[in-house]
């Protein structure tokens, strides 16, 4: 027998579940599998993939609300929003490179399901909260519907905001509805040149604090800064990004400069250099090469007042930079195969927050706690949760929690 199951239609998934149900068999649920090592190694019988539920079903430029198949590549979704001058504002990150893959096979079922965001989130949200319906089957191997494609409709509990980030545990999607929005009509990045990681978070905070409407602010050190595209020259940056009409970015550029000249010197990048730069720190362009890719990956969320202290717990040669104004950093650590989880976890045990293993080797997700552990309460209603939707453990078993 084949080790893949390729559905071409819902009812053929829910058929593929109830098989796997009855013959006591787990299925790895995957779209074009970009993000297959992100999470605990699967331990499954046969792959359910997903990317032959492809096309665009509902697409309402006026209403801001588009409809396709989870199999979809993301490429295709935001080359057809580009034709209509709209986007989808979490900006998700295309993973694909990180993990040694070709760039561009992300599908939008996938975003969903890991919950992707990227830069903009700390003014557009999460990817969940752009996530306005779903039609998915359970591990019970039936069809579940959840809300709608309008952007604001009341139809019952909303399931599909549970399913974004349940990285496939507990149902497979087969369509998904998200809200899409305007593209910006220009942007610029107000950059302030060599300033320390605790500069550098005061700075993005009095930034994001001011009237001037920031859709990005990171920080890259002057260790990596080199990485990036767009930059003008090596040395520290601490970048804030403006979007919107232009006389409005321009008005507001001006006042940012201002309020960051104390901080230290500060320069522009224009329109096209901008984004070619947050383009890069979206898809975390300094972890992509063959030899950063032997270093284990770790994404830490904590209070962005407290980001530069948590960085000087961790091992000092790791390679990191700051993203959401300082309430995500990035680290990379410096040995292959040794992702030193102790020091990372005691981090965040110390200041707060919590940690995801990105990027390691199987043996090395499977040794040590990828997710942050949750507390005995938490853990014991997602055990409640994923045995409602999927009793059977057939659905990604152990990609999230070692029991289930």
């Amino acid at each position: 027998m084949t080790n893949t199951l390729k559905p071409r239609d819902g009812k053929e998934v829910e058929d593929a579940i109830r098989w796997a149900v009855s013959n006591d068999k787990a299925l790895e649920v995957a779209g074009a599998g970009s993000k297959r090592a992100l999470g605990r190694p699967s331990q499954t019988d046969i792959t359910l993939d997903l990317s032959g539920l492809t096309g665009v079903t509902l697409y309402e430029p006026a209403e801001l609300v588009l409809s396709a198949r989870a199999g979809t590549k993301l490429a295709d979704i935001e080359a057809l929003l580009a034709e209509n001058n709209q986007e989808l504002a979490f900006e998700p990150a295309d993973y694909g490179p990180l993990f040694g893959g070709e760039a561009g096979q992300s599908t939008l079922g996938g975003v969903i399901a890991t919950n992707l965001s990227g830069p903009r989130r700390l003014k557009a949200g999460a990817a969940r909260d752009h996530f306005l319906g779903v039609t998915a089957v359970t591990g019970r191997a039936e069809t579940v519907k959840s809300g709608g494609r309008v952007v604001k409709n009341v139809t019952g509990y909303d399931l599909c905001k549970l399913f974004a980030g349940s990285f496939g545990t507990l149902a497979a999607m087969t369509d998904v509805t998200l809200k899409v929005l305007p593209k910006a009509e220009t942007e610029v990045t107000v950059l302030v040149e060599d300033l320390d990681d605790a500069e550098a978070c005061l700075a993005m905070g009095a930034a994001l604090g001011s009237p001037a409407d920031v859709s990005g602010a990171a920080h890259l050190p002057d260790h990596i800064a080199s990485f990036f595209d767009g930059l003008p020259q090596a040395g520290a940056a601490t970048v804030l990004r403006l979007e919107g009409f232009g006389p409005s970015v321009t008005a507001r550029k001006e006042a940012l400069a201002a309020l960051m000249a104390p901080f230290g010197a500060v320069s522009l990048l224009e329109d096209g250099e901008s984004r070619r730069l947050w383009k890069s720190i979206r898809d975390l362009k300094p972890f992509v090469s063959d030899a950063a890719r032997r270093r284990p990956l770790w994404r830490i969320s904590t209070a962005p007042s407290e980001a530069h202290r948590l960085v000087d717990l961790i091992t000092p040669a790791a390679q990191m930079f700051y993203d959401w104004g300082g309430g995500l950093v990035w680290v990379a650590m410096p040995f292959e195969d040794e992702p030193d989880a102790a020091s990372i976890r005691g981090a965040v045990a110390e200041l707060g927050g919590h940690a995801t293993l990105i990027r390691a080797p199987a043996a090395v997700r499977a040794a040590v706690d990828v997710f942050q552990p949750e507390g005995a309460a938490v853990a014991a209603l997602s055990k409640r949760v994923k045995e409602s939707f999927d009793p059977a453990a057939v659905l990604n078993p152990r990609r999230v929690w070692a029991a289930v």
